[in-house]
């Protein structure tokens, strides 16, 4: 209990950003963030994602971004747009077999393949230093 608290304090002061384009899983994964005391940007692509950032006025602490957006979109264009305001660390996350897994090291992204555990991402989460252990 007394772990389960400390984390919620160190994860309250951070903002993460999630673009996803299906409504359920944005959701889903919105709810679990929050409900780990993390604040939370929610968007279904890049635009609503940077008007929200700029509403805030702050600097998000990690992008978690699904691979295919809608429109022919890709996850590592949005989160290269997105470090082209801001340098952050990011999660990429794909069920998409054809999801190009060597150039993301080079850019320092981690991917992460679905189905994903909550195990797992909560690891990813730990792992780029949002989340205490």
């Amino acid at each position: 209990m007394i772990a389960t608290m400390k984390n919620r304090r160190a994860s309250a002061d951070k903002l993460i950003v999630v673009i996803e384009d299906n409504e359920l899983v944005l959701d889903a994964t919105s709810g679990l963030l929050r409900s780990w005391g993390f604040q939370v940007v929610a968007a279904k692509d890049f635009a609503e994602a940077l008007r929200q950032l700029a509403d805030l006025r702050r600097r998000p602490d990690l992008i978690v971004c699904d691979y295919r957006l809608s429109k022919g979109t890709t996850g590592v264009e949005v989160i290269a747009g997105l470090r082209g305001a801001f340098e952050i660390p990011a999660l990429l996350i794909s069920g998409d077999s054809s999801c190009p897994g060597g150039d993301l090291a080079r850019n320092s992204y981690q991917l992460l393949h679905k189905p994903l555990s909550v195990d797992t991402f909560r690891a990813a989460l730990i792992d780029a230093c949002v989340l205490a252990h």
